[in-house]
């Protein structure tokens, strides 16, 4: 059986024709190209979807993974302010072209469901995932279900609390978000506040807006105390995230992917210390590791959509 996987991104279009063991047998990518329009960029898609779909197996499903809110039950987006989109029934107009079902589902929640079911979550049925990179997005499996809640909308865990009343605006609207305190636009931003306090972080002879959460990691990862307070606040909130994460859903395992988790093995121990420090008690304290899919994992994510909601629709044959 074949499968039709697409990520759908800001700034590409990937796409991958897989099989239900997540084996992709091909692939392909472009340039979403945004500013062109909603009708050019689900072109493109179409497209994309094209240059994989098999000559002669049929296809089962196609499952896309994009940006949100959105709402999966009826695969419109309803809001993607990286593409410039407001009501997009995207998996409507997939389908309609290509005459097999088509499921839409949360770009970091399909991350979740593919570290799950091919990744490092396979074999838990209770676990929490986290990207954490340009910005914080999130996804849990609870008793081997994807959550999405009421309305499609759920999990939005870059955008818990962790500091109300003196937390930097985030990206939401709102003050203190996880996203605006440990991601990789978070970790750039700190640098530039340390500059502007006169502060002697690495790159101060160059633009400020060049510099970016990688630069940050590497400078800490070579002793620079600046870059480390830096650092090290981001693994605090995210050790706060954390441990909010355990008593909330009580997961089994937590899976960190995205950019900044590239940072090192010490950041990730900071991150795991700080998570330990704020268990109500031990037996919330599970297993804090890194995401194993790569830059797959929206391919393999959106994959693990498709079946899980064929599955759903047709029990008896799959």
């Amino acid at each position: 059986m074949a499968y039709v996987a697409v990520d759908l991104g800001g700034t590409r279009i990937r796409a991958a024709r897989c099989d239900a063991a997540g084996r992709v047998q091909a692939r392909t990518e472009q340039p979403t190209r945004p500013e062109e329009g909603v009708e050019a960029v689900i072109a493109r898609i179409a497209g994309a979807i094209w240059a994989v779909w098999p000559a002669e197996e049929p296809v089962e499903a196609i499952g896309v993974g994009a940006p949100g809110p959105l709402d999966p039950r009826t695969g419109v987006v309803l809001t993607a302010p990286n593409l410039g989109w407001e009501n997009v029934p995207l998996a409507e107009r997939l389908q309609e072209r290509f005459g097999v079902p088509c499921f839409v589902g949360n770009d970091a929640n399909l991350a979740a469901l593919g570290e799950w079911q091919y990744g490092a979550g396979r074999g838990h049925e209770h676990l929490v995932y986290l990207t954490i990179s340009t910005g914080i997005g999130g996804g849990v499996i609870t008793h081997g279900v994807l959550l999405e809640g009421a309305h499609g909308l759920g999990a939005e865990l870059g955008h818990i609390v962790v500091e109300a009343r003196e937390g930097p605006r985030c990206g939401c609207g709102q003050r203190g978000c996880l996203e605006a305190l440990a991601s990789g636009t978070a970790i750039a931003r700190m640098a530039r506040e340390a500059l502007a306090r006169g502060e002697p972080f690495p790159g101060s002879d160059r633009d400020p807006e060049s510099i970016t959460a990688a630069d940050v990691a590497g400078a800490a990862a070579r002793g620079d105390p600046v870059a480390t307070a830096i650092m090290e606040r981001a693994a605090f909130y995210l050790g706060v995230g954390i441990a909010t994460f355990w008593h909330i859903f009580n997961p089994t395992l937590v899976i960190l992917g995205g950019g900044v988790m590239k940072a090192g093995d010490w950041f990730l121990e900071r991150i795991r210390a700080h998570a330990r420090e704020r268990a109500m008690t031990p037996a919330y304290i599970t297993p804090i590791v890194r995401a194993a899919l790569g830059e797959d994992v929206g391919l393999l994510g959106a994959l693990a959509y498709a079946r899980w909601r064929l599955a759903s629709i047709l029990p008896s044959s799959r």
